[in-house]
């Protein structure tokens, strides 16, 4: 089981976190008690007219005031206490947020990442030479670009990923990654742990989403960097015209040019399609009943397929506004609940049954255990290039209370949190 220095700053400040929830839980009660007696009294003094008891209640809300007073002056660290909407929070208080500003991380020297081996193309790639950063524009044509989002919850299981892709890669330096991020600081903490990598740090706004957003059955699945994945085209660089999105609770085991030379035809989107799969419980009733909203699926043959990989044709993601209509579905949620599994649904009622399939081997998903506490998945039937620990369960947590899976021992690895053994 880890137990690093950085592991256990996390878990004060969780600790932290609580007790300021448990002060202000405190303040507010005394705020609301003092409206209610001050009202309940407040009735009293007009039929008594008494003096003596208007004094003596006086007094009673001196003492209350001086009690919610105390109450902050001895926790002026509830000035920064993020708001509940922190980005995938509901794990983690280390996120500062003030009005007006960009979020940042308190702390990150928290994490302590291993610097990843050296790593360098074959002489087939065409472009040995390429070794470091400062030689590759993101615009150059031989690139292949990957995105991946970033943030404290998840970076341990963003660094395996990234580490995963430069193992199995014959041509690593080819390779430009789009990191999308809610927090500022995470660049320095990337490029310390792989020197050579090629990549761009976007920062995605929560506020874009934050409307838009609806309760889901996991509260994971309400956090704003989930769908940061929909603005991809507004984020990158035009000249960036494909896109491999990945999640960050998976490994690679194969080359990943292999993906990216995947063909997606006429098709925006390609991903691996699971038509086996219970399409309809993906929505409503309400939806399925109103015909208004079910006909979006009129001449098509939607089937289910998993968002955290997919190949994105950008440029005709960008012509025909996407984006716009993934929104539109959002707002229709907002009002009628048209469905409860977060961001997955809008991708699904815009593209299922207009999606380029890819082989299944490029989407192993559900080892998470597909949100059910403590399950353990098997791979499905045929060939693996891909690992994905969708669901509840990530490996990284497993792995440090000593109750892993075994499938958790594949990903284990690639794993650079800690220090060098």
């Amino acid at each position: 089981m880890l137990r690093t220095s950085a592991y256990s700053s996390i878990r004060a400040s969780l600790m932290k976190g609580r007790f300021q929830q448990s002060l202000l839980r405190t303040l507010a009660f005394l705020l609301s008690s003092l409206v209610h007696l001050c009202d309940f009294k407040s009735k009293k003094w007009r039929r008594s007219g008494d003096s003596r008891l208007k004094m003596l209640w006086i007094i009673r809300f001196s003492g209350f005031f001086s009690a919610a007073l105390v109450t902050i002056v001895l926790s002026p660290s509830l000035q920064s206490f993020p708001p509940a909407e922190a980005i995938r929070s509901s794990h983690f208080d280390g996120y500062l947020r003030y009005p007006g500003q960009t979020p940042v991380v308190d702390s990150l020297n928290r994490f302590s990442f291993r610097k990843a081996s050296a790593f360098g193309n074959a002489e087939e790639c065409g472009s040995g030479d390429r070794q470091t950063s400062g030689e590759t524009t993101v615009c150059d044509p031989s690139l292949v670009h990957i995105a991946i989002t970033l943030d404290v919850e998840y970076l341990r299981g963003s660094i395996a990923a990234v580490h995963s892709i430069l193992q199995h890669s014959l041509c690593p330096t080819n390779f430009f990654f789009h990191f999308l991020v809610s927090e500022t600081n995470l660049e320095t903490l990337v490029r310390s742990t792989f020197p050579q990598l090629n990549f761009k740090v976007y920062y995605f706004d929560p506020e874009i989403v934050r409307n838009l957003i609806s309760t889901s059955v996991r509260q994971a699945l309400e956090q704003p960097l989930n769908y940061a994945r929909n603005y991809l085209a507004d984020l990158l660089e035009p000249c960036v015209r494909r896109i491999i999105y990945l999640d960050s609770d998976l490994i690679v085991v194969d080359d990943v040019s292999k993906l990216w030379t995947t063909s997606l035809g006429s098709r925006t989107v390609g991903a691996p399609e699971y038509c086996h799969a219970n399409f309809t419980k993906y929505f409503t009733d309400g939806f399925w009943s109103d015909k208004r909203l079910s006909g979006t699926f009129v001449g098509r043959k939607p089937c289910y397929f998993n968002t955290g990989v997919m190949v994105i044709d950008l440029v005709k993601w960008r012509r025909f506004e996407y984006t716009k209509r993934i929104e539109r579905w959002m707002e229709i949620q907002k009002n009628s609940r048209i469905y409860e599994l977060g961001s997955l649904p809008p991708f699904l009622l815009v593209f299922a049954g207009h999606v380029a399939t890819i082989e299944h081997r490029w989407n192993q998903h559900g080892l998470g255990g597909d949100s059910v506490r403590g399950s353990c998945r098997d791979l499905h039937p045929g060939p693996v290039s891909l690992l994905h620990w969708s669901g509840s369960g990530k490996p990284w947590l497993r792995l440090d209370s000593n109750r892993p899976c075994p499938l958790d021992a594949l990903w284990a690895p690639y794993d650079l949190y800690g220090p060098t053994p």
